[in-house]
């Protein structure tokens, strides 16, 4: 086995949520040291970013990409005949999706990885799902972060019921069939935040409708710019949902295409947790410095899965804070942290600045 095989096997031996932040740490940096150099060698593009990267002492010392890297560039580490699936991103309009290419060997990692993570939150028995979207998404031949994420979690339910029409339109009769043969027993819902509020919450209200999914557990993702213009909150969301459906659990979770597999979701203190795959940094937006606990900056996420493609420590475009680590009242131990929204559009410094040499 090679080094990094032996570090990940070490991690996931540890358990998802059992290592203290320090022993991860540990394990984690021997990860993505070898990942660096995996991606030097296999990816041209990514060697003449980072140039010749000596191992990292600590994982604040991880070279980064801008997200938006991918974006702009393609950036693989296999060889075309070896490429498993293709994921796009659902960008803004008028932006070029970013494009992750995966191989069966990160593909398998990215899957087991959601299993693990998400039976910490939902158990391990399939539940009936509700999937708050249109069984179009994932027969469209364009395989979109937004079909991954359906098929991900689907996984995790039985008989899958889709609560909207091609037209986004709620359909009433697919969801009150549900709700009637389900409505005293444990029922797992997925769907992305803005259409869960949108397609969902708001057309039952328009509707005039109420439904009786007291032992249900939403899990929820992605979105949350339009529904924070719209100065609907976290906490808002859920009191909402929870008056026109009666589901008491709701988990958001923060994750991207580009680093599929290496989600960090809610727990019930509201806090989103790194698991043991992976990690969270907050940089200063201006100096890229290693913001203090409790201080606001960019987002860098880690992650130990992706041998595919340079995806393993990336700097996003989301803002947030670390709320600690390894003391949240939840008894999970790692990270915790919070996001509170976009980088307003501008240039962000780094690694992105020497593309124009790729």
């Amino acid at each position: 086995m090679t080094d990094y095989e032996n570090a990940y096997a070490a991690l996931l031996d540890a358990g998802i949520f059992a290592q203290a932040q320090a022993q991860k740490s540990a394990l984690l940096l021997r990860c993505l040291n070898s990942l660096t150099q995996h991606h030097v060698q296999h990816c041209d593009a990514y060697a003449r970013i980072v140039g010749d990267a000596a191992p990292a002492a600590s994982l604040t010392e991880v070279p980064y990409l801008a997200v938006r890297l991918f974006k702009l560039m393609h950036l693989s580490s296999i060889p075309d005949n070896e490429v498993f699936r293709t994921l796009t991103s659902s960008g803004t309009t008028g932006q070029t999706p970013a494009r992750i290419t995966l191989d069966r060997e990160t593909s398998a990692r990215q899957s087991k990885a959601l299993v693990a993570i998400m039976q910490q939150f939902i158990g391990k028995q399939r539940l009936p799902m509700l999937i708050i979207d249109s069984p179009d998404v994932v027969r469209n031949p364009a395989f979109s972060a937004r079909a991954a994420g359906i098929q991900g979690m689907a996984f995790f339910g039985r008989k899958p019921v889709y609560a909207l029409n091609e037209d986004m339109s709620l359909n009433v009769e697919a969801v009150s069939a549900f709700c009637e043969a389900h409505q005293h027993e444990a029922v797992l819902i997925f769907g992305f935040t803005f259409m869960v509020w949108l397609h969902f919450v708001q057309a039952l209200e328009r509707e005039g409708m109420t439904l009786s999914l007291t032992k249900g557990r939403l899990i929820h993702s992605g979105g949350w710019k339009k529904l924070i213009d719209q100065q609907v909150d976290n906490t808002t969301f859920k009191r909402t949902l929870k008056a026109v459906t009666g589901v008491p659990f709701v988990h958001n979770f923060y994750g991207m295409a580009e680093q599929v597999g290496s989600v960090f979701v809610e727990c019930e203190q509201g806090h989103l947790h790194a698991s043991g795959l992976s990690d969270v940094i907050v940089r200063d937006p201006v100096t890229l410095r290693v913001a203090k606990t409790g201080e606001t900056g960019l987002i860098q996420v880690l992650s130990a899965i992706p041998t595919s493609y340079p995806g393993h420590s990336l700097l996003t475009e989301d803002l947030g804070y670390v709320l600690g680590a390894d003391d949240c009242a939840c008894g999970r131990p790692g990270r915790y942290f919070h996001v509170t929204g976009r980088l307003p559009k501008a240039e962000i410094r780094g690694c992105s600045d020497t593309g124009g040499s790729v």
